[in-house]
C-alpha cells in the first residue's frame, strides 16, 4: 500500500528512542523528510545518522525539551527552515513518574503538566498555521492505554493524558474543515526502554525480578507478549498518511488486547 508519504515533512518529537524512534523510522522508510528531536543530543545525533543511513532521507535532529515553550518554538521553526513546512505532527513525551495520589508533590504535578499536557498544545498551537494555510495536515499523539483504562500507580500519566485526549477530540472538530485531522494512538505495553525501566523500578519494590514482573504484564494481555515498538509505529505511519484521510477524532490503541473495553 502506497501511503503518500513520499516527500512529506513529518516532526517527530521524543524520536531519540522507543516509540518516537519507531515511528520516526517507519515513516522515513515510507519516504518522509524528518524533524526529530529529544533532549539527549547525543542520542538524537545517532539516531539521526542511523536513519539516514538505512532510509536515505533528509534528517533534521534538533535537541530541545518539549517540557519548555521556547525549545518547542525553536525546534519547530528549525524544521520550517530547513524543509519550508511540517505537513506531519507526532506529539511525543517521555512518561511522567510513577507514584500513587500521595506521594507526589505539588511540584511534580507542576511539571508532568508541562511535560504531557502542554507540550502537546504548544507543538499544535505551532504547527496549525501552516497546515491550514495548505489545506493539509496530520497531527498524532501519543498518549497511552491509560486513557482508556487507568493503569495503576500511574496517576499522573492516567490523568494528563486523557487532558490531551480531550484536548485532540475537540481539536479535531475545529480543523477538519482544514484538511487536518488529529488523533491519539495509545500504546499498550511495548518492549521500549520506558517500559523496562518502569518494570525494574517496580519489581525492585516487590522484592522481585524485573522478569517476573514483565511476565504479570504478559499474563494480562491476550496475546501474552509485549508489543514490539514496529507494530505500534505501522499504525502511527498509517494515520499521518494519505490514505487516513477521513479518520479524525479517534483513539486507537495498539495493546495486544490489553484493554478491555467494547469501544
Amino acid at each position: 500500500m502506497d501511503l503518500g508519504l513520499k516527500n512529506k515533512v513529518a516532526l517527530v518529537a521524543a524520536a531519540s528512542r522507543g516509540l518516537g524512534r519507531a515511528v520516526a523510522e517507519e515513516l522515513a522508510a515510507e519516504g518522509a523528510a524528518l524533524v526529530i528531536c529529544a533532549r539527549d543530543a547525543q542520542a538524537l545525533a545517532e539516531t539521526s545518522a542511523a536513519i539516514t543511513d538505512r532510509s536515505a532521507v533528509p534528517v533534521l535532529a534538533v535537541a530541545g525539551d518539549v517540557a519548555v515553550r521556547s525549545d518547542v518554538a525553536r525546534v519547530v521553526a528549525a524544521g520550517i527552515e530547513r524543509f519550508g513546512r511540517i505537513d506531519i505532527l507526532v506529539t511525543n513525551a517521555g512518561g511522567p513518574p510513577a507514584g500513587k495520589f500521595e506521594q507526589l508533590t505539588r511540584e511534580q504535578w507542576d511539571d508532568a503538566v508541562q511535560l504531557t499536557f502542554f507540550s502537546a498544545i504548544e507543538l499544535a498551537r505551532y504547527v496549525l498555521p501552516g497546515m491550514k494555510e495548505r489545506g493539509w495536515g496530520r497531527i498524532l499523539n501519543i498518549t497511552s492505554i491509560a486513557v482508556k483504562q487507568p493503569v495503576e500507580n500511574l496517576i499522573l500519566s492516567n490523568s494528563l493524558r486523557a487532558g490531551v485526549t480531550g484536548f485532540a477530540r475537540t481539536l479535531a472538530n475545529e480543523v477538519a474543515s482544514d484538511g487536518i485531522t488529529v488523533n491519539n494512538i495509545l500504546p499498550g505495553y511495548t518492549r521500549t526502554e520506558r517500559v523496562e525501566e518502569l518494570a525494574k523500578m517496580m519489581a525492585e519494590k516487590q522484592g522481585i525480578s524485573a522478569a517476573e514482573f514483565k511476565g504479570r504484564w504478559e499474563e494480562e494481555i491476550p496475546m501474552k507478549r509485549l508489543g514490539e515498538p514496529r507494530e505500534f509505529a505501522a499504525l502511527a505511519a498509517f494515520l499521518v498518511s494519505e490514505r487516513a484521510s477521513y479518520i479524525t477524532g479517534t483513539s486507537i490503541q495498539v495493546d495486544g488486547g490489553w484493554i478491555r473495553s467494547l469501544l
